[in-house]
């Protein structure tokens, strides 16, 4: 462990969160926002569903942890959601089962301590044609479509109402960019550049409109070691330094 102690943000699910980092990905783009700010701790099993993610609560988040999350990003449906496979092989969980696992999810999240926060991410839609073109040969009755999403995506908002969870509906907010079907997706499944730039906005926009005390927005928390210094830059007029730790130039957007 290396100091100073930071926030720890972990983002918990499947291969939506263990190629976050990839790509532009909405991993990264939070590390970037949350540098000096908080810590992003990836907890991304490609391939899984909700049903492994249970099996491995204790071992990934354990109770008796020193140090327990800020924030903690769960995904997990789209792996669920697939169709049943005959051999009864496969990721397939079924909805009622999935919002049981996704309920024991949040509770044991919740019962980590009392200022925990969780964002819950719905499942994304896919571009049903290329998922069929590029999986066929190499995956065995490989049902995938935007109904089930949907019915997993709507199930997920609906346990979060219901549990007092922010959520990000992915599945409308992914449709909503122009072109998403070719613009959002590496493969018609996986986030590419601009898909992971909706994600990171709207996690970002859960992020600022919380009423949670205290703030984990990053324009509301501090940066690590952001005092003047005679280190710094000297400014143009040959006598002052300029304090670089909150610039935020290099951005090609300037996240809110």
């Amino acid at each position: 462990m290396v100091g100073p102690s930071r926030p720890q943000f972990v983002l918990f699910g499947s291969s939506i969160v263990q190629l976050s980092f990839s790509n532009g990905g909405w991993g990264s783009i939070l590390s970037d926002v949350y540098a000096r700010k908080a810590d992003i701790l990836l907890r991304g099993y490609y391939g899984w569903n909700s049903r492994r993610a249970v099996q491995v609560l204790d071992r990934v988040f354990p109770k008796d942890a020193a140090t327990q999350p800020s924030l903690v990003i769960v995904y997990f449906g789209g792996n669920d959601s697939m169709g049943a496979h005959s051999s009864g092989l496969g990721p397939h969980v079924p909805l009622p089962e999935y919002i049981e696992n996704m309920r024991k999810i949040a509770l044991h999240l919740k019962s980590l301590s009392d200022s925990i926060r969780i964002i819950f991410l719905s499942c994304p839609p896919v571009d049903e044609v290329r998922v069929g073109q590029g999986t066929s040969g190499i995956f065995s009755e490989l049902v995938r479509t935007n109904d089930l999403c949907k019915s997993y995506s709507e199930a997920c908002k609906e346990l979060c109402q219901e549990l007092d969870v922010k959520v990000v509906d992915l599945f409308t907010a992914i449709q909503q960019r122009d072109e998403w079907m070719t613009a959002c997706f590496t493969d018609g499944v996986h986030l590419s550049e601009e898909g992971s730039k909706v994600v990171a906005a709207e996690i970002l926009k859960v992020l600022k409109e919380a009423e949670w005390e205290p703030s984990l927005h990053w324009k509301s928390m501090p940066t690590e070691f952001a005092e003047n210094s005679p280190y710094d830059l000297v400014a143009a007029d040959g006598k002052t330094t300029l304090n670089p730790s909150d610039w935020t130039f290099h951005r090609e957007i300037q996240w809110d």
